[in-house]
């Protein structure tokens, strides 16, 4: 079989099946009651990756070396990782919001390698000396790796946001460290619970307290909100309680976001690493201000700080999600945005 036909293919096939994926994603969220549509995102989703895995290999063999040398190659590696990472994110979470997400990001990247990159720089070509090295697999592709593992968990910050409708909420917590429910203290209490209590307990809640009743045998649904008890912040007290729903999806989305980006910041780790190693091989220093390089250091330095405000100051909810935000921009820019000035060490194979 003729390898740049069977690449064609899959680079259309890849493109029209996150398309419809998305669809599917974007459906079963406008009619939840429709399981089977979740099933057949997963399906799509799980198709996707094969194809995409299958072409890489195609391109692989038909070059001789790891699929990594151009934007082409490039952008199709990340869009596998953001389907390989979203199968494991949406496995652990059992939330299908996690594909209304991810679909239309790998959609989007898998239409701009197929669709509007020109002939020419979809095609194999021998690899500059530069790039002639072991070391173009370890370093490109755990980094390429670690920009599909932030970007999932930053769009599941975002969505924790659109969720919650940007409110500065308390959850049960899924960081290690200090903050969440092992420090503040608040309870659960049933509706019946709130008639014959004072709402003095509540004040050692930080300011809030979260109500549940059950169904009371006339067919009504659970009703559980996230109140606000007593808070000199405005802003908070103006905010709307959410629904139960709600409250249960958002916990979820920012549960597996902070997992995910403790993923993807390791791996981030170690391809910095391997780059400097890399670079005193081929240019005689570990660190030259390039701007991907410069870049690099600054997504590094933001995730960082996310981790840290999770794991040892005990931030959850709303302050992380926005720094997760800011990182799904910054992984961009250091990603494809100092490319375009066609400048730096790192500018072969792509614009320039």
């Amino acid at each position: 079989m003729n390898l740049v036909v069977l690449q064609n293919w899959l680079d259309n096939a890849s493109f029209a099946i996150l398309f419809l994926t998305m669809l599917v994603y974007w459906g079963g969220a406008a009619f939840p009651n429709l399981p089977y549509l979740a099933t057949l995102g997963t399906a799509g989703m799980a198709i996707a990756n094969l194809c995409m895995a299958t072409l890489l290999g195609a391109r692989w063999i038909e070059a001789g070396y790891f699929p990594l040398s151009n934007l082409y190659e490039s952008l199709f590696f990340l869009t596998w990782g953001i389907t390989t990472v979203h199968l494991i994110a949406e496995n652990s979470s059992r939330s299908r919001l996690v594909g209304v997400v991810t679909a239309p990001v790998a959609m989007l990247i898998a239409a701009f390698a197929t669709l509007t990159l020109p002939s020419q720089m979809q095609t194999s070509e021998p690899l500059v000396p530069a790039l002639k090295s072991n070391w173009l697999m370890m370093h490109v592709s755990v980094m390429m790796l670690s920009y599909s593992a932030l970007m999932v968990g930053s769009l599941l910050a975002i969505a924790f946001l659109v969720v919650t409708r940007g409110q500065n909420i308390q959850l049960q917590g899924s960081s290690v460290g200090t903050g969440g429910y092992r420090s503040n203290g608040y309870r659960l209490h049933k509706a019946s619970e709130l008639i014959s209590q004072s709402p003095a307990p509540f004040v050692e809640n930080n300011g809030f307290a979260r109500f549940e009743s059950s169904s009371n045998g006339n067919g009504n649904s659970n009703i559980a909100v996230l109140n606000l008890v007593s808070t000199s912040d405005p802003q908070i007290a103006s905010a709307e309680p959410l629904s139960p729903q709600r409250l249960s999806l958002a916990e979820t989305l920012d549960n597996i976001s902070y997992r995910i980006i403790g993923l993807g910041f390791p791996l981030l780790t170690i391809g910095i690493i391997a780059g400097g190693v890399w670079a005193n091989e081929a240019w005689g220093s570990y660190w030259s201000w390039d701007p991907k390089e410069t870049w690099a250091l600054i997504t590094w330095l933001v995730f960082a700080a996310y981790l840290h405000a999770r794991i040892t100051r005990g931030w959850q909810g709303r302050s992380p999600a926005i720094l997760a935000a800011t990182g799904f921009v910054v992984v961009w820019v250091c990603y494809l945005g100092v490319n375009l000035l066609g400048k730096g060490l790192h500018s072969y194979g792509w614009f320039f």
